[in-house]
């Protein structure tokens, strides 16, 4: 993919349909490491599932015969020296699963972030039902947005509402505008 937001889509796309409540998207930027990490309440991956997520060949999906966003993700990362590393757990009173990708930005072949405001409004306008809690930290400050937040502010208007998604496109945008001007 030619940006990480992609990979961030696919990924929590994935979360969803495993059954998340809540998908926890965080991006720390320090010096010249980026460190991805999402992490849902989903219904986690068997161990069985977990060894063969890496392999572009396997998926669950039966709309197609491959699957590639971890293959992706953890190519994007090997190839700036980086890593990824997936925790995942089916127990009944703590299942979900963790996927985290660090990078190192100062290399050649490091996939820019792209267009995460987008990707955040993409995600919430598809799937208005699901809690997503989205952070980005840099040197310069933080840009947060939790739905379960908007949820009570909002007094049960659906997430999805023309308004509320206008709203949330400018309020990151704003909250991205600050941070480059620190």
């Amino acid at each position: 993919m030619k940006e990480l937001s992609l990979n961030i889509l696919d990924i929590t796309e994935n979360s969803v349909k495993a059954g998340a409540t809540l998908t926890e998207i965080s991006i720390v930027e320090s010096g010249d490491t980026l460190t991805l990490t999402i992490k849902d309440d989903g219904c986690g991956m068997s161990d069985e599932i977990l060894s063969t997520v890496e392999n572009p060949f396997y998926t669950t999906r039966t709309t197609r015969k491959v699957g590639l966003g971890i293959p992706l993700l953890k190519m994007a990362a090997e190839m700036t020296g980086g890593k990824v590393k997936i925790v995942s757990s089916t127990n009944e009173a703590n299942h979900g699963t963790t996927v985290t990708a660090h990078f190192f930005k100062n290399h050649l072949d490091f996939t820019p972030l792209g267009d995460i405001k987008e990707t955040i409004v993409t995600l919430i306008q598809g799937h208005p039902d699901t809690d997503f809690l989205f952070t980005h930290q840099t040197n310069s400050g933080e840009v947060k947005l939790d739905t379960r937040e908007l949820r009570v502010a909002l007094e049960g208007v659906p997430l999805d509402t023309y308004e509320v998604i206008v709203w949330i496109k400018e309020y990151l945008n704003e909250q991205y505008q600050l941070l480059d001007n620190r």
